[in-house]
């Protein structure tokens, strides 16, 4: 089967917004696969542990904030690009990969994620 680049797009947005926002159980139930392979040293591997830490989060910084800078999608990835507003305006920047699997699932995630400084060398924005 081949992948749905659009569609992987517009479902790992909503993937992503749903459990930032607070509904991790559903958006693992929607959107991901049969397994889910985790890369995020501070998140246990696995669906339980997905939900577990964004369950966390919601508890600890329920005004958190997110924007959908860009998506791009290759093959069976689809790559997020967001600005991370949290609570006292500590603003960050992060990278998110998803992998899909033939059926349009998530079953892989990678990120990076990095402090906005007030200013740069270069003095350009981080997007």
């Amino acid at each position: 089967m081949s992948q749905n680049l659009k569609l992987n797009k517009q479902n790992a947005i909503a993937f992503y917004k749903m459990s930032y926002m607070g509904q991790p159980s559903q958006a693992i139930e929607k959107y991901v696969g049969a397994e889910y392979i985790q890369h995020n040293p501070a998140v246990k591997n696995g669906k339980s542990g997905f939900i577990s830490y964004f369950e966390q989060m919601l508890k600890e910084y329920p005004d958190k904030k997110i924007e959908f800078v860009r998506a791009l999608a290759e093959g069976d990835q689809v790559a997020l690009h967001t600005h991370q507003t949290w609570p006292g305006n500590d603003e960050y920047v992060t990278m998110d990969f998803f992998r899909f699997d033939d059926h349009g699932k998530i079953v892989e995630h990678w990120d990076s994620i990095q402090q906005i400084p007030d200013k740069t060398e270069c003095g350009n924005t981080m997007y």
